[in-house]
């Protein structure tokens, strides 16, 4: 017996797309802000614990996906670094 899906299981599922699209948005806005933060940092004017840490952060950056950087720098209207 097929499984249909009602409208409130329908109207469940868009509340809780609209969520992750609207945290995905957050998360793009974040992960652009620290690239530009990033890419406009002098390590020389930066204590040892601070370009550690800005090191982590570079790292993680560098490992997203080319298209989600890109849609990060879109987000904080950062088109190139």
């Amino acid at each position: 017996m097929p499984h249909t899906i009602n409208a409130e299981e329908v109207a469940l599922l868009r509340s809780e797309l609209e969520l992750l699209m609207k945290e995905r948005q957050s998360v793009l806005m974040v992960a652009g802000a620290a690239a530009v933060l990033i890419a406009e940092l002098d390590s020389h004017d930066l204590p040892e614990a601070a370009v550690e840490a800005a090191d982590l952060l570079a790292e993680n950056i560098n490992a997203l996906p080319e298209e989600t950087l890109k849609d990060a720098l879109d987000a904080v209207g950062a088109h190139s670094i």
